[in-house]
Order: C-alpha cells, then sequence, then structure tokens
C-alpha cells in the first residue's frame, strides 16, 4: 500500500518561499499520478497541483500559476512542491494524494493520502 509523508512546511514571510516534499513508501511512485492539496481554516480542501506518472504532465490552480511548480524524482519515491511568492492566503495544511493512472480533478479520486504539512505566511 503506498504510503506519503509530507515535509517542509513552516512559517514564511509573505513574498518568501518553501519547498514542500512528498516522500512515498510501500510502494514505487511511478505508479501514481500525485497530487497536492491544501486545506484552509474552514474552508474545503482544494486541489493545487497535479503531477503525471512520468513527470512530463503538469497542471496547477489559477491561483498558484506561476508561483508553484510541481516535481518528481521516481529514483527517490519524492514529489516536490516549489512555492515562491508566497501569500497570506497561501496559508494552508498541505497534503500530498496518490491516484493510480492519470491527474485527477477532485479529491475523491486520490485513495492515498499524507496527514499533509503545515504552510503559515505571515509578517
Amino acid at each position: 500500500q503506498l504510503q506519503l509523508v509530507e515535509s517542509g512546511g513552516g512559517l514564511v514571510l509573505p513574498g518568501g518561499s518553501l519547498r514542500l516534499s512528498c516522500a512515498a513508501s510501500g510502494f514505487t511512485l511511478d505508479y501514481y499520478a500525485i497530487g497536492w492539496f491544501r486545506q484552509a481554516p474552514g474552508k474545503e480542501r482544494e486541489g493545487v497541483s497535479c503531477i503525471s506518472r512520468s513527470g512530463d504532465s503538469t497542471n496547477y490552480a489559477d491561483s498558484v500559476k506561476g508561483r508553484f511548480t510541481i516535481s518528481r524524482d521516481n529514483a527517490t519515491n519524492t514529489v516536490y512542491l516549489q512555492m515562491n511568492s508566497l501569500r497570506p492566503e497561501d496559508k494552508a495544511v498541505y497534503y500530498c494524494a496518490g491516484t493510480a493512472g492519470i491527474c485527477q480533478e477532485g479529491r475523491i479520486y486520490y485513495a492515498w493520502w499524507g496527514a499533509g504539512t503545515q504552510v503559515t505566511v505571515s509578517s
């Protein structure tokens, strides 16, 4: 069974950067497309980005386009989310999740989830 563990969250000033990591175990990562989601207090969990199994296809929510970059290293079973130009509204718990096959828009398609990592953007 695929297990996912996020890391790299923390407190950052507006305009700053963070790189989140999603480490996979239990199964080879290249069987899965991996998505990043986030959930702010009192809000629904929303999709942020997704990367295909091979890494040759990515997509992003409009709110993060041009600021966030998703990548993966199947050799080390790790997916990354580079977040630049962070804004206070990016504050949330960030989750990575796996789905067999291709990237999907809805979170219901993702069967494997990490526990999340907190990102806080504040001065």
